[in-house]
Order: C-alpha cells, then structure tokens, then sequence
C-alpha cells in the first residue's frame, strides 16, 4: 500500500503531489517539523485528507528531497540565503606564465570545503556568491577563472580553455591544502562543473548545478543565432543590428570578428551589445540592476569576448556530446540540478537531457523562474541543496 499526500497551495503553499512508501505503523507518523498539519489525512485508502506544509512564495515542479522512507522524520530544509560575509583571506594564484587568478575563503576555515564557479565564462564572481552556504558549516572558495573579475590579463583569451580552467581548479585546491571540496556551478558554471568532476571525481564530494548549459551546437544556436529572439524579439533587436546583414549567417562569428578587432572602440560596442541581450534575458521578470551590467566595459569587454571565444571554440570538447557522454564517471556523486522552467539563456531541454542521463540526481524545475540564480525560487533550491548535502555530511 501506498500512502497519499497532497500539498494544498493558497498564496504562500506549494501545490504538489506526491505518493509515499505506507508507514508501517497503525497510526500515520508525521514530522514534527512541519508547519502545520490539518486535521485530515488521506491514509491506506481511508480518509480524504490535506497535508499542509508552509513554503516561501514560489513553486518547485519536482519531489522534495527530504522526503524520507519507512516512517522517518522529514527535516525540513533552509531555503533561505544565508547573510552576507566578508572573506577571511584572500590571494592571487600564479597559474601560467600569462594567467593569475584571483581565489577568496569566507565562512568557517575549518568547514567542508565548497567550490563556487561562476558563470559566462568571463562573468566572474559577486559577494553575493558567498550566500548560498552556510558560513558556519561551509568553508566558502570563490575564484574568477581566467580573464575574468580581479584576474589578469583582464579579458585574455590565450591559454583560455576549458581544459586551462580545470587544471587552475586543480591547482588552486592543491594551493589551499585541500583533498576534497563540494563542486557549486551554474550556467556556464554548470558545463564546467560536469567538465571538472568527469575529470576528477575522487576530488568531489557534491555537486550542485544550476542553468544547466551543456554546450552543444544546438544550446548555442537557440541564443544566439535568433530562437530565443521569438521571445524577446525587443532585446534581440539591438544585438542583431550591431551585424550588417551580409554577415547574419552566424552571429557568434560575426561578434567575435568585432570583439577581437584591434580598435578597441570597435570591441567594446560589441560587447555591450553581446553583454546586454545576455543580461536582459537571464530574468523571468526583467532586472533593471542587470541589465546596467551591459554599460560597463570593463565587465562586459571580459564577459563577451571570453564567451564568444569558447563558443567559437565549441567549449574546446571533443564532441557535442562529451559532457553527457561521460556520466557514467560521476553517477556516484551526490548531485542536485536545479533549473528554472522559463530559462531563455538556458533552455530547459539541456537540463532534461542532464537529467534523463543522469536519473540518479535530484532535479528541480522551478516554475516561476528564468535563468538568473538570484530569482527567489531558484535561490531557495540552491540554499536547500547545499543544506542537503550539508545534512549527508554532519549524518
């Protein structure tokens, strides 16, 4: 027999369905933790009944985690983003003889060490980065990747790669002393993440993936090349005109042909325009904050010209299918994915294909959410994530 529970949303609840092992018991035992739980119960056929569990103000399509077997407690997850901290240390790593990285810890010096990677690539890192762990139980590793933020050259694209990206991934854990680390990417982040962890698994305890962007022809061709201008054919606009008409055929060429121009004018209206049609697609509900991000050409130059240069490069993978074609190396790390129903810059097809290549990870569709890991609902996820696996480690 199975047991029946039905989330009921008003406002702040979640509506969902789900059906349980039966407790093995003569009495249904429920967790103490839950918010509240009315009088009602649907059990083994008999009562109709109504489970009601409190939820911050957006819905998540999938399975909670948490819910355990045989009549165990449900822990109820933190989804909230944790405050701000400053780093307790802070450093510039020598990776190449043309490439310096910049790498910070916050949180606890003595915690389970947690990798973040930034997205793009070329996006760099936020303090806002930091929130998404618990700074008592986390030991808190952000690092810009090549070009990217506080690392220089600034905007260099020699000795760029994916596989330069990994190796510095590398070198910086072996620089902080570290045997182990949780692995955090999203979007770009995402794709290197799986990059990293196929090539060192025994170096991952965690994954948590984001905007899941594989890096396939395909993804690339949707956001660039005009699929994602049915959408936001407003913001399309701008980006498409920067490009006479004779060079349309291919758009990633025709910006990298500008980004890589010797006139420096020349690069920076093309990463404006490359930057802004990014940012004013990455939320569900326009950002205004993000898209200012646009104006700035000190980040935008870093941002556009690293991105297109691994587009053009195809992320510098063997195939088109290597990430997927290599799940098989990490199918025994504890993984979540976590995707936003209406992500444009990152269409949910990518995390699907993830997702049924790799059934063994939690995956979570956030229905109201786009692209952006600061909309609430895929901010919560990431948090109750990283408290997920937080859990499996104090356990």
């Amino acid at each position: 027999m199975r047991l029946a529970i039905k989330f009921v949303s008003k406002s702040n609840f979640l509506f969902t369905h789900y059906s349980l092992p039966t407790i093995p018991s003569s009495r249904p035992r429920f967790p103490r933790s839950l918010a509240s739980i009315s009088n009602n119960f649907t059990f083994s056929g008999k009562k109709k009944s109504s489970l009601w569990v409190q939820r911050v103000s957006y819905k998540t399509e999938t399975q909670l985690s948490d819910l355990m077997e045989s009549g165990k407690e449900i822990q109820e997850l933190n989804r909230n983003l944790y405050p701000a901290v400053e780093p307790y240390s802070t450093g510039f790593l020598k990776v190449s003889d043309i490439h310096t990285i910049y790498w910070e810890q916050s949180g606890n010096p003595n915690g389970h060490p947690v990798v973040f990677l930034h997205g793009g690539p070329g996006g760099g890192t936020s303090p806002s980065n930091r929130t998404f762990f618990d700074p008592e139980f986390y030991r808190i590793i952000l690092f810009d990747q090549r070009g990217a933020g506080k690392s220089t050259p600034h905007a260099c694209l020699e000795e760029n790669t994916t596989w330069d990206l990994i190796d510095d991934i590398e070198k910086l854990r072996e620089h902080l002393e570290i045997s182990e680390w949780q692995v955090f990417g999203g979007s770009w982040g995402s794709t290197l993440a799986l990059a990293y962890s196929q090539s060192h698994p025994d170096k991952v305890t965690g994954l948590v993936l984001r905007g899941i962007f594989l890096l396939r022809k395909k993804e690339i061709d949707w956001f660039y090349e005009g699929g994602a201008a049915a959408i936001y054919p407003d913001a399309w606009e701008p980006f498409r005109d920067l490009i006479p008409e004779n060079e349309r055929e291919s758009f990633v060429t025709a910006y990298h042909k500008r980004l890589n121009s010797n006139d420096l004018e020349t690069q920076c209206a093309a990463a404006r325009a490359w930057t802004k049609w990014e940012m004013m697609t990455a939320h569900l509900l326009p950002n205004d904050d993000n898209i200012k991000r646009g104006d700035d050409d000190n980040f935008s130059l870093a941002f556009a010209r690293i991105e297109n240069h691994y587009f053009v490069n195809k992320g510098f993978l063997p195939s088109d299918s290597f990430l997927l074609d290599n799940i098989d190396k990490i199918r025994h790390i504890n993984t979540t994915i976590v995707q936003g129903r209406y992500d444009v810059c990152c269409p949910m097809m990518s995390a699907w294909d993830l997702h049924k290549a790799f059934p063994e990870a939690d995956f979570k569709v956030v229905s109201d959410a786009g692209h952006s890991a600061n909309e609430p609902g895929i901010a919560a996820e990431l948090v109750a994530a990283n408290e997920k696996l937080k859990n499996l480690l104090k356990n």
